[in-house]
C-alpha cells in the first residue's frame, strides 16, 4: 500500500515544486508550456493566416526551437532553416532525375544524412535527409508552390518557436548553478574531514582505498560543476534576463580547489600505505594538518573567507615545522608533500 502511495505521490510532489520552488520542475514546466504554445501558434498562423496546405512542418519546426537557451534557439532556427532548404533541393534535384520513387527515396535519404553530417548544421543536420525523405514519398518534391511552402511553414515555425522562447521568460540555469555549488562545496567538506582523519592516523591504512573512491565522487562532481558553469554562461548569451542571473564564480573557485585536492589525497593515501617510517610525518605534525584540513573544510562549506585566517596560521605553522630541526625533521619528506597542495588550497579558496 505504501508503494502504491509513494508511485501516485511522487507526480504530485513534482507538480508541487514546480510552484513551491523555482528549480528544475519550473523551468522544465514552462520549456514545456512554451513549445505546446509555440506549437498551436505556429498551426493557426500556417492554416488560418497563410492558408498553407498541409502544414505540419511548422507546429514542428517550433516546438524543437524551444531550446534550453535563447541562445540554441536563434542558432537553431539558422541551422534548421538552412538544413530543411538544403534537404528541399535535394529532394527537387532527385526528383527531376529520377523517375522511381523507391530508388529516389533511398538516394534523396542517404545523400540527406550524408551532407547534413556536415557539423555547420548541429543537431538539425537530420532535418536535409528528413526533408527530402517526406517531399519524394508524398509526392511534392517536382511542385515548385509546395517546395516553396515547405520552405516557408518551416521558417515560420522556427521563427516562432525561437521568438517565444527569447521573448517569455527566456530561460536561465541559476538554479543548476546553485544546486552543483551546493553539492561540490559539501562532498569537498566532506572528503577534507575524512583526510584529517586519516592524516592523524584515527583510520586503518585501508581507508586511503575509500578515501580515492570519495575522490572520484568529487571528480564526477566537478564535471557536473563545469557543465553547470557552461550552461550559466550560455544561457546569459542573448537573454533579456541574464543580468539577474547568478554568477558562477563561487562555483568556479570550487572547481579549482580539484587540483591541489587530489595532489593532498595522493600525499595522504601514499603515507598511509607506506612502510617506510621517512614517509611518515610525527604525531604533531600530522595533528596540525589534520587541523588544517577541518578548517578549510569549514571554509569550503560556508564559503566564509574570515575563516581563512585560521588556515593561513596553521600553514606558517607547517611551514615552521619543515625547516625547524626537530626529532621530526626526518620525516619532512611526507610533511612537505602534503604541505604544498594545502597551501595551493588555501591559496584558491582565498582567491574567491
Amino acid at each position: 500500500m505504501g508503494d502504491v502511495r509513494n508511485h501516485w505521490m511522487a507526480p504530485a510532489g513534482w507538480v508541487a515544486r514546480v510552484f513551491r520552488i523555482p528549480g528544475e520542475e519550473r523551468r522544465s514546466f514552462v520549456q514545456t508550456v512554451k513549445a505546446a504554445a509555440a506549437a498551436v501558434i505556429a498551426w493557426v498562423v500556417a492554416t488560418s493566416v497563410l492558408e498553407l496546405p498541409q502544414p505540419f512542418l511548422a507546429p514542428y519546426a517550433a516546438v524543437f526551437l524551444v531550446q534550453a537557451t535563447v541562445y540554441r534557439s536563434l542558432r537553431g532556427w539558422a541551422q534548421q532553416v538552412g538544413a530543411v532548404s538544403v534537404g528541399v533541393l535535394v529532394a527537387a534535384g532527385v526528383g527531376h532525375i529520377v523517375p522511381s520513387v523507391t530508388v529516389a527515396l533511398g538516394l534523396v535519404v542517404f545523400g540527406g544524412l550524408l551532407i547534413g553530417s556536415w557539423r555547420g548544421f548541429g543537431d538539425s543536420g537530420v532535418w536535409v535527409g528528413v526533408t527530402g525523405m517526406l517531399l519524394i514519398s508524398y509526392g511534392s518534391a517536382t511542385e515548385p508552390v509546395l517546395l516553396a511552402d515547405r520552405l516557408l511553414e518551416t521558417a515560420l515555425g522556427a521563427a516562432i518557436g525561437a521568438v517565444l522562447n527569447a521573448v517569455v521568460l527566456p530561460p536561465l540555469h541559476g538554479e543548476r548553478l546553485r544546486a552543483a555549488t551546493s553539492r561540490l562545496a559539501s562532498a569537498i567538506a566532506d572528503v577534507l574531514v575524512e583526510t584529517a582523519v586519516l592524516v592523524r592516523g584515527g583510520e586503518p591504512p585501508e581507508a586511503a582505498d575509500l578515501l580515492q573512491d570519495r575522490m572520484r565522487d568529487v571528480r564526477s562532481l566537478v564535471a557536473e560543476a563545469e557543465d553547470a558553469i557552461g550552461w550559466t554562461r550560455e544561457g546569459r548569451y542573448l537573454n533579456l534576463r541574464g543580468r539577474r542571473e547568478a554568477r558562477e564564480a563561487p562555483l568556479e573557485n570550487l572547481v579549482s580547489l580539484w587540483p591541489p585536492l587530489a595532489q593532498l589525497i595522493d600525499a595522504v593515501s601514499e603515507a598511509a600505505r607506506s612502510e617506510q617510517p621517512f614517509r611518515h610525518p610525527g604525531e604533531y605534525a600530522r595533528g596540525v594538518v589534520g587541523d588544517l584540513l577541518e578548517a578549510l573544510a569549514e571554509v569550503a562549506r560556508s564559503g566564509d573567507p574570515d575563516r581563512l585566517d585560521r588556515c593561513r596560521e596553521l600553514v606558517s605553522e607547517i611551514d615552521h615545522l619543515l625547516v625547524t630541526p626537530t626529532d621530526e625533521v626526518a620525516t619532512s619528506i611526507g610533511l612537505g608533500a602534503m604541505a604544498l597542495p594545502a597551501r595551493r588550497l588555501v591559496q584558491r579558496l582565498h582567491a574567491d
